[in-house]
């Protein structure tokens, strides 16, 4: 742990600094100079005076800019505010407040999308700032008492709580998450591949009517449920490629399905070589459902993971709306298998940005810890400046993914079970058994049944079924919204 993460000294009239290795000791009874670190930081006082008048507005003269400290290598690095907490592994952090929250954040639930991150974390940070306050002040009592025989008066107590406060609250304005750029990227190309799950669920409701003339309708169901036969297969194998190849080589694989699947569909002879196609699109479709969850999980920040999550089900729906809308100009017997042509459009679209697509940060610290890879995709994805915000997220992903092992107890390596945990644990298993009531409801209301034949349903009861298609669809993505 480095010479900043120390304590403040209580009890004691010297102040001992380790710097790079060297050793400086402060007196204060013979400097009139006090050189001290508290829980917010390094800064010097000029002396306590028996009315202890100074004392607020001396001891609370905190620096907000970064700070500079030495390093045992020499190299200068920048600091701020810290306070300290124990660690999954039982080492002991300097963190601030703000990043004590987000820590929060990764260890409670990490890599999950839910609602309310954003004021969880904002709570979080707060409460973290008002007890680092308070233990300031606390610290600050106790020190003045055991070197002076006179702690601080209430009304000083109160005025330096109060800055204290203020000080750290607007730490955690400046230091807010932003959105930046490189994550805007690679969460935009990850939501196309959801976005072409979402054509594909609805591209052959539209072109049902015009495309091979003559087809039966049992022939045509055929090639409409190979879509769903391919799609457990992909589900299986995504968490394999995961694991093997990482997120981003997960995903760019999936792009060559939907190419292959596409190009087999808009150049078919015959429905049987569609039914072949769409089991292919299926296996693409299968694991992108699996991997584009877990990939933007893993680059959102813990505040912004609600939303950025919800990306997926959304640019899936979207995908659906499209599907319905392009059949307008397309869903003809001269341009039918330009429709079936856009999936392959699309699957290439991702593969031609792929230098947008960075790799899960989480993954690349699975495989090492010391990955500079890593350090340069969060520095990328969180738009930091400094080198120690890097290590403090690095820190964060390493404790989350510790505190989430599921490796034995008793120091072997043989790995406990994973599924037998993930029933155990009570907060998990009811939203394990939400989720899958939530599945079942949704195919048993027969929703799917809508996205794939309404075309027939609506045939014969509005003159044009396309149009009754188009505004299931719209309704579906404002519901969604």
């Amino acid at each position: 742990m480095s010479n900043e993460n120390t304590g403040l000294l209580s009890g004691s009239n010297k102040t001992t600094i380790d710097n790079g290795g060297a050793t400086s000791t402060s007196d204060a009874s013979a400097s009139g100079r006090l050189l001290r670190l508290s829980r917010f930081g390094q800064f010097e006082s000029t002396g306590v005076r028996a009315s202890l008048e100074s004392i607020p507005e001396s001891m609370s003269n905190v620096p907000r800019q970064r700070r500079t400290s030495v390093t045992p290598s020499g190299l200068k690095q920048r600091g701020s505010a810290r306070s300290f907490m124990q660690t999954v592994d039982g080492s002991v952090a300097a963190l601030t407040p703000l990043e004590m929250g987000r820590h929060e954040l990764y260890e409670e639930i990490p890599f999950l999308a839910v609602p309310g991150l954003q004021r969880k974390e904002h709570n979080l940070s707060i409460a973290f700032s008002s007890y680092a306050a308070l233990m300031d002040n606390q610290e600050t009592d106790e020190y003045l008492i055991s070197t002076t025989g006179q702690g601080l008066k209430p009304e000083e107590k109160e005025k330096r709580l109060s800055r204290m406060s203020l000080m750290l609250l607007d730490e955690l304005e400046v230091e807010a998450v932003s959105v930046t750029l490189p994550l805007v990227f690679a969460v935009a190309i990850a939501s196309l591949l959801a976005f072409n799950v979402g054509y594909n669920i609805s591209v052959m409701n539209p072109s049902e009517p015009s495309a091979f003339p003559g087809h039966t309708t049992s022939m045509w169901s055929i090639a409409v449920a190979a879509f769903c036969v391919g799609g457990p297969f992909g589900a299986v194998l995504a968490g394999k490629w995961a694991d093997e190849k990482g997120r981003r080589g997960a995903l760019l694989l999936t792009t060559w399905l939907f190419v292959i699947g596409g190009l087999i569909q808009t150049l078919a002879p015959t429905l049987s070589v569609v039914v072949f196609a769409r089991m292919v699109i299926g296996v693409a479709s299968g694991a992108t459902t699996v991997l584009v969850p877990i990939y933007l999980g893993e680059l959102a920040p813990p505040n912004l993971r609600g939303v950025i999550g919800t990306m997926t089900q959304f640019a899936m729906v979207i995908g659906i709306l499209f599907a319905d809308v392009v059949g307008f100009p397309l869903a003809n017997e001269s341009r039918w298998r330009y429709m079936f042509l856009l999936i392959s459009v699309m699957g290439v679209c991702p593969w031609l940005m792929q230098s947008f697509l960075l790799e899960s940060p989480r993954w690349l610290l699975g495989r090492d810890p010391d990955s500079a890879e890593a350090r340069f995709v969060i520095k990328k994805l969180r738009g930091f400046r400094y080198d120690e915000e890097v290590e403090t997220e690095v820190e964060h992903y390493v404790g989350a993914s510790k505190s989430q092992s599921c490796a034995s107890d008793d120091g072997t390596k043989k790995p406990k079970n994973a599924t037998a945990e993930l029933l155990a644990d009570k907060k998990v298993r009811l939203l394990l058994v939400s989720s899958l009531v939530l599945q079942v409801s949704s195919q048993l209301s027969g929703i799917n049944a809508v996205f794939y034949y309404s075309g027939l349903f609506f045939d014969g009861v509005i003159d044009n079924p396309l149009v009754g298609t188009t505004i299931v669809g719209a309704i579906n993505v404002l519901a969604c919204y």
